[in-house]
Formats: structure tokens, C-alpha cells, sequence
């Protein structure tokens, strides 16, 4: 896999990651829950923090800030699936967990596969 191909493959996963961040932002549960409405400003500034790089189509630098900070959207996801039981059972919760959790473990291999050149 090229780097660009990398790139492009890790952008359409965190597609998903900020439909759960937006999801967190606008619910009820985000605005009276301090953790989750810290979980929401990770997956934000996680996916922000590439945005420079993606819109100059620079796989480089988007590969090694992706790589560099992922170890915070691995924490962001960790947390959201500790406390989502406690904040709400709804299926919309559950789903969004299930989501960020599938799209952050197919993430990972992308970036443990990527070195600088």
C-alpha cells in the first residue's frame, strides 16, 4: 500500500470517528457529563490535527501526525467504551461505540505499518 493509499484509507475511516464526535457534541448526555464531553474534544482534535495535511494532499505529514497522536485516539476510544454503559444503554450509544471501536482497530495496523521516509 502506498503512502497516498494509506492516507486516503485512514481519512475514510475517521469519517466515522467524527459522526460519533459530532453524535457526542450534540447529545444531551455530553453536556452534563464532563468525561464524555472530553472524549468528544479528543476525537475532535485527533481528526482536526490532520486536516491541514489532507487538504494539501501531504501523506507524509498526514501519515506522521496520525501516527504521532494516535496513541490519544486510542485513549479517547478506551474511554468512551469504559463509561458508555454508565452514560446510556440506547441502542444510538451502543452503535456509536461499536463504530469509533471498529474504526480506531483498523487505524491502528495502518499506522504500525507506516514509517517516515
Amino acid at each position: 500500500m502506498t503512502d497516498d493509499e494509506r492516507m486516503r484509507r485512514i481519512d475514510d475511516l475517521l469519517t466515522h470517528v467524527w459522526m460519533v464526535r459530532t453524535f457526542l457534541k450534540h447529545s444531551e448526555e455530553a453536556e452534563e457529563d464532563e468525561e464524555l464531553a472530553e472524549v468528544q474534544r479528543k476525537l475532535y482534535d485527533y481528526t482536526h490535527s490532520l486536516g491541514t495535511a489532507w487538504t494539501a494532499q501531504d501523506s507524509e505529514a498526514y501519515l506522521r501526525q496520525a501516527k504521532k497522536k494516535f496513541h490519544r485516539l486510542r485513549q479517547a476510544t478506551e474511554q468512551f467504551s469504559e463509561i458508555q454503559p454508565e452514560i446510556s444503554t440506547h441502542m444510538t450509544f451502543q452503535m456509536a461505540r461499536r463504530s469509533l471501536e471498529t474504526a480506531v482497530a483498523e487505524v491502528g495496523p495502518l499506522l504500525d505499518g507506516y514509517e517516515p521516509s
